[in-house]
């Protein structure tokens, strides 16, 4: 699934799920230290433990951030899947 992001730095989120584990994750643009960290630290982490760890999370003043946006995404890929 690719997921358009809104608010941050990166353009979107590319991320494969199978049986509810995330498999692999790619952020397009983005601080690609910080983004390539997110991704390698939630791989094999199930979708729901996802959503629970980066909701929320604030970059600055934007009321978002990368992991925020990541979780966004996984609650829509719940919603469709």
């Amino acid at each position: 699934m690719i997921y358009k992001t809104k608010g941050v730095c990166s353009s979107a989120i590319e991320f494969e799920i199978e049986n509810d584990i995330i498999k692999d994750i790619q952020f397009r643009g983005g601080c690609q230290g910080n983004t390539t960290g997110v991704a390698a630290l939630v791989k094999g982490m199930s979708v729901d433990e996802v959503i629970e760890r980066l909701s929320g999370i604030q970059c600055g003043f934007r009321g978002t951030s990368c992991p925020d946006q990541l979780s966004k995404a996984l609650k829509e890929y719940k919603e469709t899947h």
